[in-house]
């Protein structure tokens, strides 16, 4: 990457309202993707969408992969420390509270949320995942480091890959660091299925300021 976090490709759109949601798209996305759930979740929230630095046959990624479901963990942790770097470089640009962000992954853009959850717990309020998968095999160092951040992970029941033995396991990795997880499946694959986006809406309303 280059020295200044913030020449990674995104896009920053101001709001008035919290919490900042961190959109993160899947794979062969970019920061474009996620836009439209502003509208659903948090019309009124700044959000901050950046774009994978990784490319993979020509698709943009958030971090490296063996081959479709295993995925490259040294990668991963390298691309979650740049994703670190590149929010509070964006903090301070963009004038949003250190720590504030919702992060709202889709895939592979859910697997780096967690990444940077289990790394950089200082960087979320939390984390809304889709279809998301357990991205480190075994424990990251530090335990217990998620007490008061909240997670909602939004699985499908027929999903190949973020299957349920995948969602239990993420659960675990991060209940073990007390994090408040919560679950919505719906009956679908591998994909963001707009019948869940009210109840997502709820979910983001609770960072809403009082």
């Amino acid at each position: 990457m280059s020295e200044d976090p913030l020449q990674r490709p995104h896009v920053w759109q101001p709001g008035t309202s919290s919490p900042p949601l961190l959109l993160l798209h899947g794979t062969g996305g970019d920061e474009h993707d996620l836009l439209v759930l502003r509208q659903h979740l948090a019309p009124d929230a700044p959000v901050l969408s950046p774009r994978g630095t990784v490319s993979e046959q020509g698709m943009a990624r958030f971090f490296r992969r063996v081959r479709e479901g295993v995925f490259d963990e040294d990668d991963l942790r390298l691309r979650a420390d740049e994703l670190a770097a590149f929010l509070e470089a964006a903090e301070h640009k963009y004038d949003v509270p250190a720590g504030s962000w919702l992060a709202v992954g889709f895939s592979n853009g859910a697997n780096m949320a967690s990444a940077l959850l289990l790394r950089h717990p200082e960087s979320l309020a939390g984390a809304v995942l889709l279809a998301a998968m357990v991205p480190f095999a075994a424990d990251e160092p530090e335990d217990r480091a998620l007490t008061g951040k909240r997670v909602l992970i939004v699985n499908g029941t027929t999903d190949p890959m973020a299957t349920a033995d995948q969602t239990s396991r993420l659960t675990d990795q991060l209940r073990h660091r007390s994090a408040d997880v919560h679950h919505l499946s719906f009956a679908g694959g591998h994909t963001i299925d707009p019948r869940q986006l009210p109840s997502i809406k709820n979910f983001v309303d609770l960072f809403r300021e009082t």
